[in-house]
Formats: C-alpha cells, sequence, structure tokens
C-alpha cells in the first residue's frame, strides 16, 4: 500500500523548529503523524548530569564510540523488533527520511562498537545549539547509555542549548531529565535554534571527557 502522505526532508526540519516530531503508531503503519507533548522532557547539559558508576564503565571498557560512522545501522537497530519490544514507532517512511536528513547533514548517529560488531547507539537531529534525541537501542548492558553519555558530553563541550528528550522514562532521569511544560519547552527551544553551534566531531575523546570532569557534572 502506498503511502498516502510522503512528507519532504525539509517539513521535518520545519517541524521540529516549532517544537513538533514524527511518529507513526507502528512499525509497519505507512503513514506518520506529529507530536507535541503538553510536557516535555529535557535532559540538562550545561552541565550534563552522568552516573558516577558509568563513567567507571567507560573508562574501563575496550568498547569504541564512533560518530557518523553507519547512520542507517543505527536506525535500523533502532526499529528493530526484540523479546522486549514488540513494535516500533519507526516505520520505512521515517527511515527514509532521516536518512536523507543524515545526508543534509542535520541527522546524526552515535555507534557504540564491540570490535566490529555494533552493540548500540543513537540518533538525532541537530538545529542551531539544540539537539533533538530520536532513539536509541543497546545490544549489551550499559551500550546505549554510553552512547548518551558521549552526545551530552560533545554537546556540553559545543555549548549547546537544548537536548530534547521528548518524554520521560526512568533510563533517561539517570541521566537528570526534567520535565518541563510546552510553552517553556518552546522559550528554551527558540532561544537555542537562534544560537548556532556544531557538535565537536573532530575532538579526541579524552579531551571532551577532561572538559567534562573539569566541570563536575557527575551524579551518584
Amino acid at each position: 500500500m502506498t503511502n498516502a502522505y510522503i512528507y519532504a526532508p525539509e517539513t521535518i526540519i520545519k517541524a521540529y523548529s516549532i517544537g513538533v516530531f514524527p511518529m507513526a503508531q507502528s512499525r509497519d503503519d505507512n503513514q506518520i503523524q506529529f507530536y507535541e507533548p503538553l510536557v516535555r522532557g529535557i535532559l540538562p547539559i550545561n552541565p550534563p548530569h552522568i552516573p558516577r558508576r558509568l563513567l567507571r564503565i567507560m573508562r574501563q571498557t575496550s568498547w569504541q564510540v564512533t560518530i557518523n560512522k553507519n547512520f542507517r545501522a543505527v536506525i535500523e537497530g533502532c526499529a528493530e523488533i526484540t523479546h522486549s519490544r514488540k513494535d516500533s514507532w519507526i516505520n520505512a517512511e521515517i527511515i527514509r527520511l532521516y536518512l536523507a536528513l543524515h545526508k543534509m547533514g542535520f541527522a546524526h548517529s552515535f555507534e557504540v562498537w564491540e570490535e566490529a560488531e555494533l552493540i548500540g547507539g543513537l540518533y538525532g537531529i541537530r538545529l542551531g545549539s539544540a539537539f533533538f534525541g530520536e532513539s536509541m537501542f543497546s545490544r549489551r548492558s550499559n551500550a546505549s547509555k554510553m552512547a548518551l553519555a558521549h552526545l551530552m558530553a560533545r554537546l556540553y563541550y559545543g555549548k549547546f542549548m537544548l537536548l530534547d528528550a521528548q518524554f520521560a522514562n526512568d533510563h533517561l532521569r539517570q541521566f537528570g531529565l526534567i520535565e518541563i511544560p510546552k510553552d517553556s519547552f518552546q522559550q528554551h527551544l527558540q532561544a537555542a535554534l537562534a544560537k548556532p553551534a556544531e557538535i565537536p566531531l573532530e575532538i579526541a575523546e579524552d579531551i571532551i571527557f577532561d572538559h567534562l570532569a573539569q566541570a563536575r557534572t557527575v551524579t551518584s
């Protein structure tokens, strides 16, 4: 069945700029809808809050984190059905649109690797100094958390103003997630859109985390 609503990537960018985002009802749905929650979850990044235990794990692990190395594999990993996730809001149209946005430079992925195996990651959209986190996945314990910590650290280093998490959950509350009303989110959003920023892709990981440690941003 042909999708009755084919959107251009530019439409998705416009949606983010006014505070709404697309989702499908299910993985097999051929349409997408746009949402604007009355209460929005955001993650603090000035400074970020990263659990101490996770930082210890990250210092000890041999896992590697890359950025934009395999965007398709990350979004497909976020969409896959597992024993604990029976459905997904990421359908074929979402994948098509975000692959296009990645090629345009708006969508970014963080990948976590165990040698040559992709074991976790996340992806989202960057506009101005706002980053809109879309989804994450994990095939090993703590892999998605590691991707999120790297994202938060680089957004902090790059002087971003807003990390939108859309909805609250226990996983994100470990990173200091707070919920704010829609009107307050709009104020944060417009301020972030007015300020340019770039994710520091070329800065070495040890420099990023030294900068993070100096800010005393870890939580218990």
